[in-house]
């Protein structure tokens, strides 16, 4: 019953109005085309089936590349790596930062003043640029480039997600129910990861689906660059390998327009979704009350 209860209140912070709704609807539309991509692609997107640059038709609604692939299938599974590259490093970039905000909140004094000063320090680089340097640095430890890319991605993304779980330990710190913690001999640990974390799960939802957009667009990036996985394929690779065999050039828009396309929705998605947290994040009890 309190997990269907946080469910139908995560639900109404997550559509309090039609431009939620909208996006809560799209980014449903991708996980299902992704989950489903067997069944909708008719064709198997790494083979050859037609004749390539083939023009849209019936055979094939989005035409073939220059390797004679079904282009629309291609479409239907890139959605299934790009969704999840964005998720995974999303994650693992809020993880990161929620640890060292947790740490820098609590504790305060030095241990703030230097993790602060580092993510300053984080924050002083291009993103992109020191992302496309990690995933260089990684890709000769891993044996393909998917692993490099989430790695790098979550590294370039943490700060946001430390400065905005910082501020709210800081704030959650000085309630009653914390002093009460420590009054009965709570220890830091248990402080913190009993008392106070929990009541940030609603600040964690938020960045994880706002760095989600993020890092789907960074991997877009970084593909279309030719730093992605050529044995995968994404939106961003099929924008790659477009640009690569003069798609753009040839008005092929079949080829170059879709992906992109997808990459904006998906986007779009996230960000109706992320922004509508923002005025309501106390309904899912950001700052509750004591419990021993």
């Amino acid at each position: 019953m309190a997990v269907l209860n946080l469910f139908r209140k995560s639900l109404s912070v997550v559509t309090p109005n039609n431009a939620s709704r909208a996006g809560l609807i799209i980014m449903a539309g991708f996980i299902l085309i992704a989950a489903l991509a067997d069944l909708i692609a008719p064709y198997n997107p790494y083979e050859r089936v037609s004749q390539p640059f083939q023009p849209p038709s019936e055979g094939h609604w989005l035409g073939t590349d220059d390797l004679g692939r079904d282009i629309f299938s291609q479409l239907i599974y890139s959605a299934r790596l790009s969704l999840l590259i964005g998720f995974i490093s999303a994650v693992a970039a809020t993880m990161i930062g929620t640890l060292l905000g947790l740490i820098a909140g609590y504790y305060g004094g030095k241990a703030d003043e230097l993790l602060m000063r580092f993510t300053d320090l984080w924050l002083a680089f291009p993103n992109l640029l020191f992302t496309i340097l990690l995933v260089v640095l990684f890709a000769p430890l891993a044996g393909n480039r998917l692993v490099p890319i989430v790695i790098a991605i979550a590294i370039g993304s943490w700060p946001t997600a430390a400065r905005l779980i910082r501020s709210a330990v800081i704030s959650i710190k000085q309630s009653q129910y914390i002093e009460s913690a420590r009054a009965l001999g709570a220890s830091n640990a248990r402080i913190i990861f009993k008392h106070i974390l929990p009541n940030t799960s609603s600040l964690i939802i938020v960045e994880v689906i706002t760095l989600m957009g993020n890092a789907m667009l960074t991997e877009a990036s970084l593909s279309f660059l030719g730093l992605g996985d050529p044995r995968a394929i994404s939106w961003g690779m099929m924008l790659h390998y477009a640009l690569l065999r003069n798609a753009i050039y040839l008005g092929m828009w079949w080829w170059f327009l879709p992906p992109g396309i997808m990459i904006s929705l998906a986007v779009l998605a996230v960000i109706l979704l992320g922004t509508r947290f923002g005025g309501n994040i106390s309904t899912l009890g950001l700052g509750g009350g004591y419990e021993d």
